[in-house]
């Protein structure tokens, strides 16, 4: 079966969710650009989408419209290419009208597992639930008639576990989209030694029409980008209680954030990016590393207090964040939750005796946003933490030390054997997470 009749029914597992959602929108693009091909105008090309959620299921359209809308108008030269036979559109409106319903024409929503039985190709975007995942895999096996290919969006649970306890016999992929997967340019792409080649060409080749950067990480649990991320929550965690002493819990977590993000010029703070992801998912992701790891260290007792006590954080249907360890207001951080109190403290009211505490940043420093596209930004780095290595601030010794700490996460991973090469953990890092500069790096030696 080649690329074009795989793709002519094909499912979404979880489709309404914030990574089913963007896998479901680059497939269906794909799918209608397939079948708007003068030789495929006569085929039928159908995309299931599947999730549990009947109301969310109904918003999923007008996302779709919103972002194919989007997609129609950087190509519109291309477009007027495909409808050159159609009379009857002219402006660049009606062609963009006409592809926006060629696209949505294609999905189909439900909430019915029965609607995958027809699938050549099934992606599975559903909660880091291994049980559930193989339990969906199996029922869909059992019913479907037309060999099946799946590709998994788990960022934890490996690839093998899932193919022996499910018996798909080598017919699953580990396809890892970067969230928002609509604009993530990375895919971490996991292999195991059953996966048939068929379907690693596949995967392959759909990458390469989604214009995606692959990162291939070896089938150990959370791969690279959550083998990094998950330890750099927990160190995070750890600098943030070593501070208590010299501060109060809300000082001290605003201190460790403020250091993580400024201090060491990324797009977010720790806390903010856990928040982001959501402590329910970075809870349920450790819980899948931890015992196939046999690494005590993948556990936070705070993340399952403030889980316990319903701060979960999370994005909202427009992409604004959910209060979590922090609160925000447009998009930054504005105060941080006190277990104790319950309630959230605002960070005004402590902010300038924790900067005061941590110190002045290098006269050199440059925001992230201002450092991100500057081509000279390597240079900039060495200047920038030469500064910093040379200031005796409490602010420098903890940047140092979380400099060093996510470089020895970033060689354990390959020393672990997580992945082949150093540089593969330092482009999921730059690519997948949006850093300035690889974790693996000489900066501090």
């Amino acid at each position: 079966m080649n690329y074009e009749q795989k793709l002519q029914n094909v499912t979404v597992l979880g489709a309404a969710g914030k990574m089913g959602s963007g896998i479901l929108l680059l497939t269906a693009v794909e799918m209608a650009d397939l079948q708007l091909k003068p030789e495929n105008r006569t085929k039928t090309f159908a995309l299931n989408a599947i999730d549990v959620s009947p109301a969310a299921l109904t918003g999923l359209y007008g996302y779709l419209k919103t972002q194919v809308r989007k997609v129609a108008e950087k190509k519109m030269n291309a477009l007027r290419e495909v409808y050159k036979d159609r009379s009857d559109l002219i402006e660049n409106g009606e062609i963009i009208e006409q592809y926006i319903d060629d696209v949505l024409k294609i999905v189909h929503t439900s909430t019915s597992l029965e609607s995958s039985y027809n699938s050549g190709l099934i992606f599975e975007a559903i909660v880091e639930d291994s049980a559930l995942k193989v339990k969906l895999i199996k029922q869909i096996l059992a019913n479907n008639n037309n060999d099946p290919w799946f590709f998994t969006n788990t960022s934890s649970v490996p690839i093998s576990e899932l193919d022996m306890d499910a018996d798909i016999n080598g017919k699953i992929i580990g396809f890892h989209f970067y969230n928002p997967p609509a604009v993530q340019k990375l895919v971490e792409l996991i292999v195991t030694d059953n996966t048939k080649q068929e379907v690693i060409d596949f995967a392959m080749e759909y990458a390469k029409r989604l214009r995606k950067i692959i990162v291939p990480s070896n089938d150990k649990a959370g791969f690279i980008g959550n083998g990094h991320f998950m330890r750099d929550i927990i160190f995070g965690i750890k600098q943030a209680q070593s501070l208590m002493d010299k501060m109060s819990f809300v000082e001290a977590i605003y201190a460790v954030n403020r250091i993580s993000q400024d201090f060491m010029v990324r797009p977010m703070g720790i806390f903010q990016l856990m928040d982001y992801v959501g402590l329910d998912v970075c809870q349920k992701i450790m819980l899948v590393m931890r015992p196939r790891l046999n690494d005590d260290e993948l556990h936070s007792e705070l993340i399952d207090q403030l889980n316990s006590l319903d701060v979960k954080g999370g994005q909202n249907s427009d992409g604004s964040q959910k209060p979590g360890s922090l609160d925000y207001a447009k998009g930054r951080p504005v105060s941080v939750y006190d277990p104790k109190k319950k309630d959230y403290i605002a960070i005004e009211s402590f902010q300038q005796k924790v900067d005061d505490m941590l110190g002045a940043l290098p006269t050199s420093f440059k925001p992230w946003k201002a450092i991100i596209g500057n081509k000279s930004r390597d240079k900039f780095f060495v200047d920038y933490f030469n500064e910093l290595k040379s200031m005796d601030t409490l602010g420098s010794t903890l940047t140092k030390d979380y400099v060093l700490n996510s470089k020895n996460i970033g060689l354990k991973l390959v020393s672990d054997g997580v992945t082949d090469k150093e540089e593969h953990v330092n482009t999921v890092m730059l690519t997948g997470f949006f850093h300035a500069y690889g974790p693996i790096n000489n900066y501090f030696g």
